[in-house]
């Protein structure tokens, strides 16, 4: 069966069995905003290690708006079938539109029950998505199974908060701001999923082999610190967290944090960034 057909026979179960939508307003900001400053950055480089083994197909996990997508496209051979999955419809509606060429597919699925056939890739690849699986091994177990003997599987994950300086402004003036009961998304999810030692026993747990884990720094940059005051507080999950504890108050506190990040990092504001980009091999 080739990979067209799989994704047509898999879409249907897949589509009856995602989640709630994530809020279309939320979305739009995280590819407005987020994208530019966090993960664009971070895709050319994945792209760049993707390509280094010449993969005839690539299946994505928890694609997003498609940044990563976008690089794959850009950096890989033109007859590389891509399939970038995610669960949620929002992101979806706005990354399929900005990648329309031949051999790109798009579609829901679950990383922890991958609606595909054994051995159907040569390349499994994750950008800031893994933190977010519930059963990593279990997740990680179904990129061994779609992949080819010897296929590899490639993913990133935010280093530590205190590693990426304009998250880390944003959760501590936002715990500045309730004391009492500061939402903790950023600590408790994007940059919860660091420690190298627990990464790559996972990894092999799930049937990898010749698992690196290495650091890579790089530089973010935004046209103001507004933007990344709304890119975090209203293009992320955070928004709900804040928005459960000042209904109707986002505005003033999205204002309060672009001061912080202004007051650390300037009116144009530049911080480092860091991350853990794993790589395991298919047995």
């Amino acid at each position: 069966m080739t990979i067209s057909a799989d994704i047509e026979n898999g879409a249907r179960a897949a589509f009856a069995s995602s989640p709630a939508p994530f809020d279309e307003g939320v979305a739009e900001l995280y590819q407005t905003l987020l994208v530019p400053i966090l993960f664009e950055p971070y895709a050319a480089e994945m792209a760049i290690a993707a390509d280094r083994s010449k993969p005839g197909s690539v299946l994505e996990l928890a694609a997003g708006t498609g940044a990563l997508t976008r690089a794959l496209r850009m950096a890989l051979d033109p007859p590389t079938e891509i399939v970038a999955t995610d669960l949620n419809q929002a992101m979806m509606d706005i990354g399929a539109p900005s990648v329309t060429m031949s051999r790109t597919h798009w579609m829901h699925a679950d990383a922890q029950n991958l609606p595909f056939a054994p051995e159907m890739f040569d390349l499994v690849i994750c950008q800031f998505g893994a933190m977010f699986f519930p059963d990593k091994v279990k997740a990680y177990g179904e990129a061994e199974r779609v992949l080819r003997s010897k296929g590899r599987f490639l993913f990133s994950t935010w280093d530590a908060l205190s590693a990426n300086d304009f998250a880390r402004s944003v959760d501590e003036c936002l715990a500045s701001l309730f004391p009492s009961d500061p939402p903790d998304f950023l600590r408790r999810l994007p940059y919860s999923y660091f420690d190298p030692g627990s990464i790559k026993a996972q990894m092999s747990s799930a049937g990898f082999e010749a698992i690196t884990c290495d650091r890579l720094e790089l530089t973010s940059v935004a046209a103001s610190a507004h933007d990344v005051a709304a890119a975090f507080c209203q293009g992320t999950l955070l928004r709900g967290e804040i928005e459960w504890r000042a209904p109707e108050r986002i505005s003033e506190i999205v204002d309060e944090v672009a001061e912080r990040v202004e007051a650390r990092h300037g009116a144009c504001p530049s911080g480092g960034m860091s991350a853990l980009v794993v790589a395991g091999r298919a047995r």
